[in-house]
């Protein structure tokens, strides 16, 4: 477990350090206290943790894996489960780091099992001389920049998925039908988690839960814009998915028009020939009172029935349009 804290006083000073800093915090002030914590929660933590004021709950939500966004108003903080980005490759694979936030009223608590490149991008711009550390606008950071890479990425993957289109028009092929069924499983595990986004922002917008700042006039337009990127990545991915379907369905058309197309060739090919088989056959038995065996021209009359019967054959299914 990896823990660090930054300390900001009124004025402006940052001091960042372990653990040792959360006495000093507690001896009083008007400094304000992030703490952010990396990996497992030791029992020492956890014990420091409800000193904090974070509820036995939501600390056992942060150690489950797959437990979704969500908000809760406590009495001395606001909890915040977000889930964040590890990593989302070119195949949109998503690798999620889940983020928890304590957001009170002088000290800001985030957890989270690996590392995470929001939360790092927020520390890092926190520095000497900035303004007096907001707990509910530090949140916010987070999860905005969070917000924003999910978007890039899925940006990158429209240009992509235009590549794609284009390709399975010019030249369909199986490959490119396992991907887009591979895209179309990820969209949808997307989707979802933006779904949880969305309702996230919206209930943090309409409730207005304390330390969070959303009621406040300079804050709320960060928040609605922050809602604005969720709908747009909840409404990007769904359109993506039903574009993907489009184009599996698609491919799956001109297979089976090209299979008819097959088909009806084969077919036309065996009508020709079905004939033809019967006069070969029907010549080729070996009675001995077949007048037409002991015919000079028998063999040459044969073959012209046969090459007549296939001119015209081919002939009719040029006037009905089946070639």
């Amino acid at each position: 477990m990896t823990i660090r804290t930054k300390l900001v006083s009124s004025s402006g000073q940052v001091r960042e350090g372990d653990e040792a800093l959360l006495e000093l915090w507690h001896a009083g002030g008007d400094s304000r206290l992030w703490l952010d914590i990396e990996g497992e929660i030791t029992p020492a933590m956890h014990a420091e943790l409800l000193k904090l004021g974070c509820h036995e709950v939501a600390i056992t939500d942060i150690a489950r894996t797959r437990q979704p966004p969500k908000l809760h108003q406590f009495e001395h903080n606001t909890f915040i489960l977000f889930r964040g980005i590890i990593k989302l490759d070119e195949y949109l694979v998503l690798q999620p780091q889940q983020i928890g936030f304590f957001v009170a009223e002088r000290h800001l608590v985030t957890i989270h099992r690996g590392v995470s490149l929001s939360i790092d991008k927020t520390w890092e711009e926190l520095k000497e001389g900035s303004a007096v550390l907001e707990p509910g606008r530090l949140a916010l950071q987070v999860m905005d920049y969070a917000s924003d890479r999910y978007l890039q990425k899925i940006l990158d993957f429209e240009a992509h998925l235009g590549e794609m289109e284009e390709s399975l028009l010019d030249k369909p092929s199986d490959s490119v039908m396992t991907e887009l069924v591979g895209y179309r499983s990820e969209l949808r595990k997307l989707r979802r988690i933006f779904n949880y986004h969305n309702r996230l922002v919206e209930e943090i917008l309409a409730e207005e839960p304390a330390y969070l700042g959303a009621g406040q006039s300079e804050n709320r337009h960060l928040w609605r814009a922050l809602l604005d990127r969720c709908e747009r990545l909840f409404s990007l991915t769904g359109m993506y998915y039903e574009i993907c379907g489009d184009l599996v369905e698609g491919y799956i058309s001109i297979s089976s028009h090209e299979l008819n197309t097959t088909m009806k060739i084969l077919t036309i090919i065996t009508a020709i020939f079905v004939p033809l088989s019967f006069l070969a056959g029907l010549y080729g038995m070996n009675f001995e009172n077949m007048p037409e065996l002991q015919f000079r021209y028998g063999y040459f009359f044969a073959l012209a029935a046969m090459a007549s019967t296939a001119l015209l054959l081919v002939y009719i299914f040029k006037r009905k349009r089946w070639l």
